[in-house]
């Protein structure tokens, strides 16, 4: 079943509302949960070092009560919604595509258990298909609806980056893992220092 929220709505988050451009329209399915929420974001082609790295960030997190919010992609991604939900918290995914379309296909488990414990969200049609004009849209909404974002490892032209400048923009806190291009020249630009 898709929830559909407007932004007039009650329900509507209440982060999400108060950035520059946000979304007319969420199409969920799951609970949306409430509460408060960090965005963890970082590169496709991951180290063993991210891996471990962001696991152990986000167990870390989901002890502090917070929502895990990502965008459900290979890599980084995918171990930030995994481990949340090993570690008993809940996990949002925000799609580059409609809520009915699973992608990549190698996460249709991972989209089925965020879906249980959490909600996969969008706002484009449900059987919209992934085009990659749509992923730095997408990343404001990520970026939107935390209160911190926070990249463990990306190249310097990466969607991660994408999302820090956004999340600058919308006046969140940035904070970066040291030990790749892109995570270091955040950290060069006043990002927080983060280690795990």
């Amino acid at each position: 079943m898709i929830e559909k929220i407007k932004i007039s709505d009650a329900d509507y988050p209440e982060f999400l509302k108060n950035i520059f451009d946000p979304p007319k329209i969420l199409y969920i399915r799951g609970q949306l949960p409430k509460g408060k929420m960090v965005a963890v974001v970082g590169t496709r082609k991951m180290t063993d070092f991210g891996e471990k790295t962001c696991a152990k960030i986000v167990k870390e997190l989901v002890k502090e009560g917070f929502i895990i919010i990502s965008g459900m992609a290979l890599g980084i991604d995918g171990v930030a919604h995994k481990t949340a939900i090993a570690a008993g918290g809940k996990t949002i995914a925000v799609l580059g595509a409609g809520v009915n379309i699973i992608y990549p296909p190698q996460h249709k488990d991972l989209y089925n258990s965020i879906i249980e414990n959490g909600a996969v969200i969008s706002e484009m049609e449900p059987d919209r298909f992934v085009e990659k004009k749509l992923f730095p849209a997408r990343n404001r909404i990520i970026s939107g609806l935390a209160q911190a974002v926070v990249v463990i490892e990306g190249a310097l032209k990466s969607g991660s980056l994408i999302t820090a400048r956004l999340a600058l923009e919308q006046g969140r806190d940035v904070f970066a893992v040291p030990g790749s291009e892109g995570t270091d020249y955040l950290i060069s630009q006043g990002a927080g220092i983060l280690t795990a």
